[in-house]
């Protein structure tokens, strides 16, 4: 049995926050109290004047194995996610060949048992004509089943009527969707090709990529959710105007119908394009501020359920194309607890919420078993934060493959210094220890 002893943290979990000793046993939170300095461990870590957490589930991400490793990889993503206070995550099919078969999603599973530093589970992708494959997936042990209804990167567009209806209908677990209305996109990708030619500004990419875009396709998502009373999970919400959709303020463990706000959303907004241009084209994009402030303020007041990041890193030289050929997605797996945090120091979030945003909730919405708290008896997911130590982002800081960040300069104010993944002490004062890897994220469904 391997033990280790955490003393002295300070425990943000499920709204408190209180000094408790942690005993870790195997990969097992074995004790909770307030005292537990008697007992004998493999290792004892004093964390006077940091708090501890649960480790981050991200619910959203595209760690681009197999088939686009030039980008990225499980292996390189993993431990970027780690070494940001990440210990789980959920993985996108849009990779090559896409999962679409249980297959070919066990592949993925395999490449993960055997590289990836974090917990991992993947999600199976839809297709206009895979409604068969989608029945046989077993909702234990897959996380979900994801619809692009609307294309993005990879281009996995369903967007057959009768398709979303079967889909809706028969899926046996939690529908992910990435809404996006494809005719109202390409209208206005035609107009502003008419209007700018080549030289489309980055900034057009919030016209072009429109609230009027989003709102259309994630109302129809609702709608086909209400109407056929499948569990939705609506990702990457980006306007004001969706807001309404999620009114709810239900327990989220008894909620349909849920939704995600992202990072770069909460963090950017449309006056961000004139510094940082590609590096900050997403989709959906990153729109005028104030969707940023009503998004940030509908995530408080728990109509946007998750935060999460939507990693999806790609080289510097694909980034440095023209409008119409530089690719959606960036890297914000390592920096999105702290930059969260920053928020924190800026008084407009509390810690209890951030945990409750970024661990909590995942575990309740997707079912996860025995994990997103700080429990006996739950999985030894925890993390470490020194909430009084500034560092800055640089390219010598990146673990990302694609090595670069659109954050790079950026200044926080804490720092992660330890992550225990189910047990294991994968990462301590910037030094990994790769001998053990996650664990395959199960489901109590």
């Amino acid at each position: 049995m391997s033990t280790i002893l955490l003393l002295n943290g300070r425990v943000i979990n499920e709204g408190a926050d209180q000094k408790k000793d942690i005993l870790v046993e195997n990969d097992i939170i074995a004790r909770i109290d307030n005292d537990l300095s008697g007992l004998k461990a493999d290792r004892i870590i004093d964390l006077e004047g940091k708090i501890v957490i649960p480790g981050v589930i991200d619910d959203q991400v595209h760690f681009r194995e197999p088939g686009l490793t030039h980008k990225a990889t499980i292996y390189s993503e993993a431990k970027a996610a780690v070494a940001g206070g990440v210990t789980s995550f959920m993985e996108m099919p849009n990779t090559v060949p896409n999962a679409t078969t249980l297959k070919l999603l066990e592949e993925k599973y395999q490449i993960a048992s055997q590289n990836s530093l974090a917990n991992y589970s993947f999600f199976l992708g839809a297709t206009n004509d895979n409604i068969e494959e989608v029945l046989c997936a077993d909702p234990e042990k897959i996380c979900g089943i994801k619809i692009f209804m609307g294309s993005s990167t990879g281009n996995m567009l369903v967007n057959n009527a009768g398709a979303l209806e079967l889909l809706f209908a028969k899926s046996p677990m939690l529908i992910a969707t990435h809404c996006e209305d494809e005719t109202t996109i390409k209208n206005n990708a035609e107009a502003c090709r008419q209007q700018y030619g080549n030289n489309v500004p980055w900034s057009a990419h919030a016209e072009i990529r429109s609230k009027e875009a989003c709102y259309k396709s994630s109302s129809y998502a609702v709608e086909l959710a209400k109407k056929h009373g499948s569990r939705l999970h609506v990702l990457h919400i980006s306007t004001e105007d969706e807001i309404a959709l999620f009114d709810n303020r239900m327990p989220l463990k008894d909620k349909k119908i849920t939704s995600e706000v992202c990072i770069h959303h909460l963090w950017f907004d449309k006056d961000d394009y004139a510094q940082k241009g590609a590096l900050i084209k997403w989709n959906p994009s990153v729109k005028e501020k104030y969707h940023k402030e009503s998004l940030f303020r509908a995530m408080l007041d728990d109509l946007l359920d998750i935060i999460a990041t939507d990693h999806a890193p790609h080289t510097l030289e694909e980034k440095g194309a023209d409008y119409w050929g530089a690719p959606s997605g960036g890297p914000l797996i390592q920096h999105s607890l702290v930059a969260m945090l920053e928020f924190y120091h800026q008084g407009k979030i509390s810690l209890e919420k951030i945990v409750e945003k970024m661990a909590h909730n995942p575990a309740i919405c997707f079912q996860i078993r025995d994990r997103g708290y700080i429990r006996e008896g739950y999985k030894a997911d925890i993390v470490v934060v020194d909430l009084n130590n500034s560092w800055k982002v640089s390219k010598g800081n990146l673990l990302y493959q694609c090595q670069w960040s659109p954050l790079e300069g950026q200044v926080f104010h804490s720092k992660v210094t330890h992550t225990i993944v189910s047990g294991h002490l994968a990462y301590e004062n910037g030094k990994f220890d790769e001998t053990q890897k996650g664990q395959r994220l199960a489901f109590s469904r």
